[in-house]
């Protein structure tokens, strides 16, 4: 299918590897020029490197800490007109809720909440102006079914969920259209620190954790990057303009819910 991106501008943060990573690769291979962003400089030249021989688009890396200010400035630099966004950070760390101080909330609300506002809220603007815009913002399956032991990224990407609900339905008769995608488990350095959690918490190995969690997903199994990066992509396509504000679950079942 022609996703009818060809050429667009698209700006994928913490796009060195894992779900970004695939995101990344499903809109080069749409034809998207790419802003690449992540905080390790040698990882992300490598990936940069590595999309430009696949698919021949310009592929443009910038190294930077995207929660902080000063990181998403140096990426914006010279970013030129974005036209996809695509909002990504790495999870808070598990633990129990009465670990968990101010300063551990302010930390994984400036990641998984208050960083992608501050990226809509400097890019979306333009799409309007030009009539044409997509933003997809890499959540959880926690906003749908919470995770106790996650509860620092369960309360920041609740947060932005409720952001998104609002803004994605005011902004949408300009051509611009936002919505989140919901992993659950897919088979990235995330997955392997959470297995390590659960083998540790529980006297087994990683690989036993791991077929321990496989079993309560119906499919099976984790998930892909590739399968990941190409629903980001139908939902950065021309074929996806009526759907607004969704939350879009990735989990191969794994949220039991009827709605």
């Amino acid at each position: 299918m022609d996703l009818g991106i060809k050429g667009k501008r698209a700006l994928v943060c913490a796009s060195s590897k894992g779900l970004g990573r695939g995101c990344a690769e499903a809109l080069a291979e749409a034809g998207c020029d790419l802003i690449l962003n992540a905080r390790g400089a040698e990882e992300l030249e490598k990936a940069a490197s590595e999309i430009r021989a696949k698919y021949g688009v310009t592929v443009v890396a910038v190294a930077a800490d995207i929660t902080t200010e000063e990181g998403r400035a140096a990426v914006l630099k010279d970013a030129g007109d974005i036209d996809i966004l695509v909002n990504n950070a790495g999870g808070p760390p598990p633990g129990m809720w009465s670990d968990w101080e101010r300063e551990d909330f302010i930390k994984a609300l400036d990641a998984n909440m208050l960083t992608p506002i501050a990226l809509m809220k400097t890019l979306v603007p333009s799409m309007m102006d030009r009539g044409w815009g997509r933003v997809v913002n890499i959540t959880s399956q926690s906003v749908k079914s919470p995770i106790g032991v996650l509860g620092l990224s369960n309360s920041a990407r609740a947060g932005l969920t409720g952001y998104v609900a609002g803004t994605s339905r005011q902004v949408a008769g300009t051509g611009v259209t936002i919505n989140n995608l919901l992993p659950g488990i897919h088979a990235t350095d995330r997955a392997v620190s959470l297995d390590g959690g659960v083998a540790k918490a529980q006297g087994i190995t990683s690989e036993e954790a791991k077929v321990q969690r496989c079993k309560t997903i119906p499919a099976g199994r984790y998930g892909t990057a590739d399968e990941f990066g190409a629903t980001c992509a139908f939902l950065c396509s021309t074929h996806a303009a009526f759907i607004v504000g969704q939350n879009i679950l990735h989990d191969g079942g794994g949220v039991n819910a009827t709605f």
